[in-house]
């Protein structure tokens, strides 16, 4: 195997993110304008307002995936991927060490 570590590029490259939050808004449109009812028989006027509320609504989910996605990228550290746990996520390095100390001491008087 090669020592390559991922970088946050390799870990979600800009074309991906921008793909996930164009789903994510498209998804929110069609589902907009379903439950507005934009395919039933409506006049010219209802099916425009319908369409301007559901590329608000696309617009809002559009920017609010991408900056939601890019915060939680921030949050990963690269080096941390291919590193092996063999322990508690939450256990700090040291708990094991305390824990055994205090309890060879015993109760305290």
């Amino acid at each position: 195997m090669s020592d390559h570590r991922p970088t946050r590029r390799d870990l979600m490259k800009p074309v991906q993110l921008l793909g996930l939050a164009f789903g994510a808004a498209l998804f929110a449109g069609v589902v907009t304008l379903v439950s507005m009812g934009f395919f039933q028989n409506q006049t010219a006027q209802g099916r425009q307002g319908d369409l301007v509320v559901a590329l608000i609504i696309a617009g809002i989910s559009f920017i609010a995936v991408l900056v939601i996605v890019a915060l939680l990228l921030l949050v990963v550290d690269p080096a941390q991927i291919t590193k092996t746990i063999d322990r508690g996520v939450l256990q700090d390095d040291e708990g094991d060490e305390t824990d055994a100390a205090a309890s060879d001491d015993g109760p305290k008087p």
